[in-house]
């Protein structure tokens, strides 16, 4: 019996440079791979911060308490029943990703939802949990 493996066993252990260089070569599939369906990492990166920023119960109870306009970072801290430095920690996180913004009044801090679109994703998060 030969001990080299298979054809089929060497396919399914393929690494992926091994399949880009077939598909490349054009001998995977029924055609060349369109470039366009790659992805920019810098797309995935921004993509992933948003994620990240959200998957958090704090995070998000910041945001729905947003929904309805601005609020002092004070008022967050009751909102979320946490001393000022976890506040601050959190709002930082959603500031950095892009999802609120901040406006300053004297001394006090206002945060806002920075695009409604963060809003929207939250609205189909919650519609994709209904489905299960």
């Amino acid at each position: 019996m030969s001990q080299e493996p298979n054809a089929a066993a060497q396919a399914g252990s393929e690494s992926a440079s091994g399949t880009l260089r077939r598909m490349e070569e054009g001998t995977c599939c029924d055609g060349p791979f369109p470039a366009t369906r790659r992805v920019d990492d810098a797309v995935i990166e921004a993509e992933l911060s948003s994620f990240k920023a959200l998957a958090n119960e704090k995070r998000l109870a910041v945001v729905h308490a947003l929904r309805d306009g601005e609020l002092c970072a004070c008022e967050l801290e009751t909102v979320l029943d946490a001393p000022q430095s976890t506040v601050a920690s959190h709002l930082r996180k959603l500031r950095d990703a892009g999802i609120v913004n901040t406006r300053k009044e004297g001394k006090w801090t206002y945060y806002r939802i920075a695009d409604t679109a963060s809003l929207q994703l939250l609205d189909l998060a919650a519609a994709l949990g209904e489905d299960r």
